[in-house]
This record gives C-alpha cells, sequence and structure tokens, in this order.
C-alpha cells in the first residue's frame, strides 16, 4: 500500500528542488549581465536559488532546508556554472531569462502555498504570506545585489500572477482536491498568467502623476 503522506512530501520536494534551480538560472544570467566573474555568478545563483524558500522557512518556524540539505546548494551552483559556461551561445535569449523567470515564480509560489498547507491547514493568510515570500524573496535580492530596481516591483502581472495561482491552490484544496489536484494547476496557471503578461503588456493600475 503506497504511504501518500511520503509521496506527497517527495513531490513536493521534487518540485522545490525544480524551482531552485530555475530561480538559480535567472541568478546567474543577472551576475553575467553585470559584468560578475564567476565566483560573483556561482553566489548570485545561489542566493537567488535557496533566499525565497529559506526566508519562507524562517517565517513558518522551520530550520531552513537549504542549510540542511546539500542538494539545494548543489544545484544552484551547478546551474551556475552550466550558465556561466553556455553564455555566448544563450547571451541573445533575454526571453529564456525571462520564462526561467517565469517558471520560478510558478513553482515557488505553489511550493510556498504547500509547506503552510501542510504545516497551518487551510488558513488562507499563512498559505498566502507564505506562497508570496517564497515567489519574490529570491528574485527581490537578486535584483537588489545588482542594484536594480527589483522586477517585482516594476513589472507587469507578478504578485498578481501569484496570487492568483494561489487562490486556484487554495480554493481546489477547499473543495476536496488532494495536494496533486491543486499543484499542477495552479503552478501551471501563475506561468500562464505571467507569460501572457509579458506578452501582452498586462499593467495593474499606476499613480498618476499630476501635470501643471
Amino acid at each position: 500500500m503506497v504511504d501518500y503522506s511520503i509521496t506527497s512530501d517527495f513531490f513536493i520536494y521534487l518540485l522545490d528542488l525544480f524551482g531552485t534551480i530555475s530561480f538559480a538560472v535567472t541568478g546567474a544570467f543577472k551576475a553575467i549581465e553585470n559584468k560578475s566573474d564567476v565566483v560573483g555568478v556561482l553566489l548570485l545563483a545561489t542566493i537567488t536559488g535557496v533566499a525565497g524558500g529559506t526566508i519562507r522557512d524562517i517565517v513558518l518556524g522551520r530550520f531552513p532546508n537549504s542549510l540542511t540539505d546539500p542538494a539545494y546548494v548543489i544545484l544552484t551552483v551547478v546551474s551556475g556554472i552550466i550558465i556561466f559556461l553556455l553564455y555566448s551561445r544563450v547571451k541573445q535569449h533575454w526571453n529564456l531569462f525571462l520564462k526561467f523567470d517565469a517558471i520560478g515564480l510558478g513553482v515557488f509560489t505553489i511550493i510556498g502555498a504547500s509547506f503552510a498547507y501542510g504545516i497551518f491547514g487551510l488558513n488562507f493568510l499563512v498559505i498566502l504570506l507564505s506562497g508570496v515570500l517564497t515567489a519574490v524573496g529570491g528574485g527581490i535580492l537578486r535584483d537588489v545585489v545588482v542594484n536594480q530596481i527589483p522586477i517585482v516591483f516594476i513589472k507587469e502581472f507578478y504578485v498578481s500572477a501569484s496570487f492568483v495561482g494561489i487562490l486556484s491552490f487554495y480554493f481546489i484544496l477547499y473543495f476536496g482536491g488532494d495536494i496533486y489536484q491543486a499543484t499542477f494547476p495552479s503552478v501551471l496557471l501563475v506561468i500562464l498568467l505571467r507569460l501572457i503578461g509579458m506578452k501582452y503588456n498586462w499593467n495593474l493600475p499606476r499613480a498618476r502623476e499630476r501635470s501643471d
């Protein structure tokens, strides 16, 4: 008989590693674009890959997985090395960076929500906080380190995509779905919304400056 709790935990763990790789790639790209050497590339890849999950674990009262499981740092370093070596071939494909950022956003949003659900159940505010912190924490640190305004504050439909995905995750569970049924559609929804937002330049309303 399959132990579904163990299967579910392993499934979430694999997704967490996948999200770590996706964001690590964006960190490596940003470091190279800002003329960092190989050490800087690996450092920013690691910061971007693990920061969101680390912040999430601290807020939820857990010892960070990134400090106890070497797989996280190993994967960020390997991702950084691969991008460093292949950058000359992919540097013209800026969309690759944006696509990895969208994938990382989707995966980390729902992974954060899943961790909160596993600890606190269907507490929407905790699920929302955990999902958003996991999704944007690494990206904010990545952009701050390279002295740029974080993408989350200026880009169209970024946190909003996370919010919609978290709503999807919550309501699927609320109406009787299991963790698998809630996770996959919600991850894909966030990624799709982010990509569509980029394609069509979706923007939320902004404050207008007064013109005299």
